[in-house]
């Protein structure tokens, strides 16, 4: 509902004049990241309650794991630059079929995205690699603030939290690595992190590599990606 009203306040913004229209921007954005703050925390407890209760939903179709991963980081490349960082995509094969859930994956990576734009600085990077040999490593890589060694092994705990005063304004409620931690297992696969404080983290992705046998499943289609940034906000 806020989020509609914001989107009609826009559309009225070019009566304004250029002191007010200024004025009005800045305020606008600050209650449009508050909305998502408080649109990712809802979606993020409905997700965990939901994968406590069995009933999240998962439905793997056998896709190309790289163009997924490719498509993603194309369709927030612009958004990253706007952030003074620069995202760059690498893979060792240029198509790989296995069998995963195209939305879950989907949050999976935009929620790593995220945390690497979050926790980085102006200037940074952030690395995309997909490797494929006896079984799939995704890696999202960035050059940011990095996490503790003490927080390393709890860092994918609910509400668990890396604080930090320099971005304590984009501090989330700690439940985003727990859902992702989860709908990685969900995919059979795993995730862990190396990380050096001031110099950035790594976040590793191990899938396997299987095919849904069901004669009856057809090869899933390539999505079509057209934007992922109101996403990767709430993300």
């Amino acid at each position: 509902m806020v989020a509609s009203s914001l989107q009609v306040l826009y559309l009225r913004m070019d009566k304004l004049d250029d002191e007010n229209f200024e004025y009005f921007k800045k305020y606008l954005r600050i209650v449009g990241q508050n909305t998502n703050r408080l649109l990712k925390l809802v979606n993020n407890l409905i997700d965990t309650t939901r994968l406590d209760a069995g009933c999240f939903a998962y439905a793997p179709k056998n896709n190309d794991i790289i163009s997924c991963v490719e498509n993603i980081c194309l369709s927030v490349s612009e958004f990253v630059e706007s952030n003074k960082l620069s995202i760059i995509f690498d893979t060792n094969v240029e198509e790989k079929i296995i069998s995963f859930d195209q939305d879950n994956m989907e949050r999976i990576i935009l929620n790593l995205i995220s945390n690497a734009i979050k926790f980085n600085s102006p200037g940074g990077k952030i690395e995309v690699t997909v490797s494929c040999n006896d079984n799939i490593k995704i890696s999202v890589k960035d050059s940011g603030i990095g996490i503790p060694k003490g927080k390393l092994e709890s860092i994918f705990k609910r509400f668990e939290q890396v604080k930090d005063k320099l971005k304590r304004e984009k501090e989330g409620s700690g439940i985003g690595l727990t859902l992702v931690k989860s709908l990685v297992e969900m995919h059979g696969g795993s995730i862990h992190v190396n990380s050096v404080l001031g110099q950035g983290s790594e976040f590793i992705i191990t899938l396997p590599d299987h095919l849904v046998e069901d004669e009856n499943l057809n090869l899933c289609e390539s999505p079509k990606y057209l934007s992922k940034v109101n996403m990767m906000n709430v993300e």
